[in-house]
């Protein structure tokens, strides 16, 4: 395990996955590790506020029809090589990122997205599997490769949908089970208790 292991977040808007990462934080349901950096592609982020109010670095890589995405996982490289991150978490950051940046933080990028994949995968999890009309829905932990919501399983749970769920509902219930979820799979990480073995992850005891 490193010592003071650094992450960065990476996230596009309100934020509260980070919000909850950093109370974990600051809790110390994280161990030895910090968030040190917070990166966004949108400079309104609410996220970036979130970060500066708990006195984390912020920095912002618009995203433009003037830069390629090979360009974007180049800064997005340089930001994370300066601050000497350990761990990439994203957080809500709506942009795929490409083979460099993948390959540069192999096994050391992890996502969060609202439904158990390989189901519903993309933007709209949440949405769709409502829509679908699914009884359990909930959420995945997982190391990112380079597809889309396609990396090795980390942590999963699941939130029973009701019948009389709205959209709006379903939603929180999937937002509060993320805030416990990603905590713990963030200090799983921290302590060195994941080992990726083909498809599958392995929860070292």
């Amino acid at each position: 395990m490193a010592e003071n292991l650094r992450i960065a977040v990476l996230a596009s808007g309100e934020g509260t996955n980070l919000g909850a990462i950093i109370k974990a934080q600051d809790e110390g349901i994280l161990g030895n590790a910090r968030v040190s950096l917070v990166i966004s592609d949108n400079p309104e982020a609410k996220a970036l506020v979130r970060a500066r109010e708990s006195g984390i670095t912020t920095a912002v890589i618009e995203k433009n029809s003037s830069i390629t995405p090979e360009e974007f996982d180049g800064l997005l490289i340089d930001e994370l090589g300066k601050a000497s991150v350990d761990l990439v978490v994203l957080a809500g950051f709506m942009r795929v990122l490409g083979k460099k940046m993948v390959n540069a933080f192999s096994g050391r990028i992890i996502n969060i997205h609202p439904a158990l994949l390989p189901c519903f995968k993309g933007v709209s999890g949440v949405s769709d599997a409502f829509d679908y009309g699914v009884k359990v829905t909930g959420v995945t932990v997982h190391f990112v490769d380079e597809g889309v919501d396609t990396g090795p399983i980390i942590l999963q749970g699941h939130v029973d949908v009701e019948q009389a769920d709205t959209k709006l509902s379903l939603e929180q219930k999937i937002h509060a089970l993320e805030h416990q979820l990603y905590p713990r799979a963030i200090r799983l990480f921290v302590d060195g208790k994941l080992k990726i073995e083909g498809r599958k992850v392995l929860i070292l005891e």
